[in-house]
């Protein structure tokens, strides 16, 4: 057998009963048919057009989607199979990063090719990763973290507080200025200089990450990490060696992070420590847990996701399409009786009346604002309330009461969900044209923020993970 163990098999024959339902099943069951290799095959391809569909702009979108599946597969490893919480994976990215820029640079003297730069970069990253998991033998869970968080914002208080070594007067991290002018790959002559050159590079490498990572899954290894994962005291007493495991996981992890690194730096010509604060490691966390740990496939589809979101989002029509589609999404999802489904959308509409209705009755259309210049704003123009005067502040409040309203659904049953969703949906379209549609930069953090819970919330697993079973 190519599985062992209960638990998978059991997880497996449980989702063949209720994974293909709903309108997208048809598309999920022919996906499911196909094997590993046509699937990166039509990746492949999908990513090979895109270049020459989009502008140079959709192109450099394209190359952040393809460098945070990277960095989103080497976390994958380390948090995904192995189930270690490793909250330091950003400063194995700079240090690939800045170790490229500081040797392939006019920052020092010494200026080396990128065939000679580059495996010696991985294996210093790779290195560095097993150092940092030499605590993981007495530190598991919150600790480990807490730790790993600290080697984090060690490496960004050193690249830009300490550019010089004691006793040396060459700058070589470039402090809070960075380092710039740094160079192309350049491949048997060859040089990626351009965007287009740079996005393909990228194709090409994710593809041999993803079959190296689909090889280590299957082996002895990804079986071990797993176990590791499921119960780290059962791994040990089945003589699973534990240490050399973490050892292993942080070191796979840190290489690809740092081989994304150098890249990073290459395409942006330059490094700089703000590239690699705390926010950008929630970025690479958001695009894993969305996609799903522990799952290659979903990585990627969770890299694309938290990538192309803020893009989406600088269009405020196309921002508004994303949302109201986001929450017939999940009324669709969270209703599984159409009666209720409608009963919710009906009462919306109802609520949104009633409200405009006693608004006009009591302050009259002064108080009224023009909608927002969108297909979906003029559609709701008529029985949402749009605020002229003090609009920020009534949005506020809105906001509060759409969180609690949140929190009421998650506890409500039947048709007392009904009852909660119908505020709850009406409160939430309120502060969407009234304040967030016009505040594309909050948004941006809300929408990630709500995504999520709304994903822990209906799919825990992710959007391609799988559902972890636990025998009793």
């Amino acid at each position: 057998m190519s599985h062992i163990g209960v638990d998978r098999w059991v997880e497996e024959s449980g989702d063949r009963q209720d994974q293909f339902s709903g309108w997208t099943a048809p598309a999920r069951r022919m996906f499911d048919k196909l094997q590993p290799g046509w699937r990166l095959a039509l990746l492949l391809i999908v990513l090979s057009i895109y270049p020459l569909l989009v502008s140079q702009g959709g192109v450099r979108i394209g190359i952040t989607v393809l460098l945070l599946a990277m960095l989103a597969l080497g976390l994958n490893v380390v948090v995904g199979w192995a189930g270690l919480l490793d909250l330091g994976y950003v400063a194995f990215y700079g240090f690939g990063a800045y170790f490229y820029a500081i040797v392939s640079s006019n920052q020092l003297p010494m200026h080396w090719p990128t065939w000679a730069s580059i495996p010696v970069i991985v294996a210093a990253t790779a290195l560095l990763g097993a150092l940092l998991s030499l605590p993981s033998r007495r530190l598991v869970g919150d600790y480990l973290a807490i730790m790993t968080l600290f080697f984090a914002q060690v490496f960004v208080e050193i690249v830009r507080n300490y550019s010089r070594l004691p006793g040396v007067s060459t700058d070589i991290t470039g402090g809070p200025n960075g380092i710039t002018g740094v160079d192309s790959w350049t491949i048997f002559g060859f040089q990626f200089g351009t965007f287009n050159r740079n996005f393909y590079l990228l194709v090409v490498l994710l593809a041999l990450l993803i079959v190296g990572l689909h090889n280590i899954d299957d082996s002895r290894t990804g079986r071990a990490w797993r176990a590791l994962r499921e119960d780290t005291l059962a791994a040990e007493h089945m003589t699973t060696p534990v240490n050399r495991l973490k050892m292993l996981a942080f070191a796979v992890g840190a290489a690809i992070a740092g081989l994304t690194g150098t890249i990073f730096a290459a395409v942006q010509v330059g490094v700089f420590p703000n590239n690699f604060l705390l926010v950008f490691l929630i970025t690479v966390y958001a695009a894993l847990i969305l996609g799903g740990i522990g799952s290659i496939p979903g990585a990627i589809v969770g890299a694309i996701a938290v990538a192309f979101t803020p893009e989406i989002l600088r269009n405020p029509g196309a921002a508004g399409w994303l949302f109201y589609l986001g929450l017939l999404a999940m009324l669709w999802t969270v209703f599984k009786q159409r009666a209720r489904l409608l009963a919710v959308l009906a009462g919306v509409v109802a609520v949104g009346f009633l409200l405009r209705f006693g608004v006009l009755a009591i302050w009259g259309e002064s108080i009224l604002g023009a909608p927002n210049d969108t297909f979906t704003g003029r559609f709701l123009d008529g029985w949402l309330l749009i605020i002229g005067e003090q609009q920020d502040m009534v949005a506020n409040y809105a906001f509060v009461l759409a969180v609690v309203g949140v929190l009421g659904v998650l506890v409500a049953k039947g048709w007392w969900k009904v009852a909660v969703f119908v505020p709850t949906i009406y409160l939430a379209m309120f502060v969407w044209e009234n304040k967030l549609a016009l505040q594309p930069s909050v948004t941006r953090q809300l929408l990630f923020g709500g995504v999520l819970m709304v994903m822990m919330a209906v799919r825990p697993q992710g959007l391609l993970g799988t559902r972890r079973v636990e025998i009793t």
